[in-house]
């Protein structure tokens, strides 16, 4: 029997979304690097939770890969939680929600240090910082026309319009219009990479608001550099805007893992009545 979608189903994510990630694999290694490229979908949130990925057809299209091959891959996603089938008239693979920041609360500390043992933390962030500040660069020196400089500002609106639970999702995407509109595939393909990874480690953390508003000051101080082409201060805020996440994951895995110490002491949004959630409203400690 065929379902109706159901209220917050997004219709499946355009080719165009899934740019900066998608491409064909080498030959060899299909299963093994399609399961990586769709992982990276679905890190940078290119298809939100609730979303539906494109079409099989079209997406092994896209992965260069046979759709048998595509479907061992979905398989393994759907085992672990990432994505889910349905069948009918409405039907496909979906990305199933993501468990909110910080929501276990004494997972959070040994959870990022095991992630963060499978990787090299300093390279991992210096390197982020090094195409962030660049792509900023390339943006202001040279000049975005009219239309890109609206997708800049609609994609930094998004960021000042989400909801708390939504807010990583919107940051990453303003980051990845930014990489895109540098002009440079390969270096949009290298951030896909890289934001996934440390989007991997910021979900270990809690979503701290004093933080976000001050990233939100920084975006929107970003954004302006870029649109004036003032390429130096563009590149300089964006280095700044990189220190101060790698000194929020170093902060929290001092002394043994601050995420622990913190214990259930998480930031939650209280929005006031009749109001959409935002970063500028009423926010409370919960203990």
């Amino acid at each position: 029997m065929a379902h109706a979608p159901q209220d917050g189903v997004r219709p499946a994510a355009g080719a165009d979304a899934l740019a900066p990630v998608l491409r064909p694999v080498h030959a060899g290694n299909g299963f093994e690097e399609a399961l990586e490229q769709i992982l990276q979908v679905l890190r940078l949130g290119l298809v939100p939770p609730g979303g539906r990925l494109p079409a099989e057809r079209e997406l092994a299209g896209r992965l260069g890969v046979s759709r048998v091959t595509l479907r061992e891959v979905l398989k393994v996603l759907a085992d672990h939680g990432e994505v889910e089938s349905r069948r009918g008239r409405y039907g496909g693979t979906f990305v199933r929600p993501r468990p909110a920041p910080g929501a276990v609360p004494h997972a959070g500390g040994a959870e990022l240090r095991r992630r963060v043992a499978r990787a090299d933390l300093d390279d991992v962030l210096r390197f982020r910082e090094v195409l962030e500040s660049g792509a900023a660069g390339l943006c202001a020196e040279q000049g975005l026309a009219d239309g890109a400089a609206e997708r800049l500002r609609a994609a930094l609106a998004a960021t000042h319009e989400a909801p708390l639970g939504d807010y990583r999702r919107r940051d990453t995407l303003l980051h990845l219009a930014l990489a895109e509109l540098a002009g440079s595939p390969s270096l949009t393909a290298q951030y896909a990479g890289v934001r996934a990874r440390v989007n991997g480690l910021l979900d270990c953390i809690p979503l701290l608001v004093r933080n976000l508003e001050h990233s939100q000051r920084q975006h929107a101080a970003l954004v302006g550099a870029v649109l004036d082409r003032e390429a130096d201060a563009a590149r300089e805020i964006a280095r700044e805007h990189c220190a101060g996440t790698a000194a929020l994951l170093r902060g929290f895995l001092a002394d043994g893992g601050t995420v622990d110490a913190l214990d259930h002491e998480w930031y939650e949004h209280r929005p006031l009545a009749g109001r959409r959630p935002g970063l500028g409203e009423e926010t409370r400690w919960r203990r």
